[in-house]
């Protein structure tokens, strides 16, 4: 059975669609761009910031859903300009140095609110 999962310590939704579904034992968390929680805005500053706020709220949905990053199987990783690809993986890496996901990661022309990146995650139990 399909079981919406949501919580306040991550961005609403923006759009039609849920912050993560769990079916199966599996976590498909929608992509999340760096938006604080707190306030709703978008987080200033270079890619580095906005790749960290990014990861906080995908661990604060991991967490009210039950989930790791330790279950983390798969991210997809947009990037508005792949001259961050760098500065990226190093805050990347500090959340998945150990064990890390499969991972694709592309380059788009826009991202929603004018972004600089935004992740999609799948955890498996």
């Amino acid at each position: 059975m399909k079981k919406i999962i949501q919580t306040d310590k991550a961005p609403a939704a923006i759009g039609p669609y849920s912050q993560a579904v769990e079916i199966n034992g599996m976590l498909f968390v929608s992509g999340q761009i760096p938006i604080d929680p707190a306030t709703g805005n978008l987080v200033e500053g270079d890619i580095k910031i906005q790749t960290e706020q990014v990861m906080q709220n995908i661990i604060a949905i991991l967490d009210a859903a039950g989930y790791t990053l330790d279950e983390v199987v798969k991210s997809t990783c947009l990037l508005d300009d792949m001259d961050n690809f760098a500065a990226m993986n190093e805050v990347y890496n500090k959340y998945y140095s150990d064990k890390r996901p499969a991972r694709a990661a592309y380059g788009v022309s826009k991202l929603p609110k004018g972004a600089m990146i935004e992740i999609e995650t799948i955890a498996v139990k």
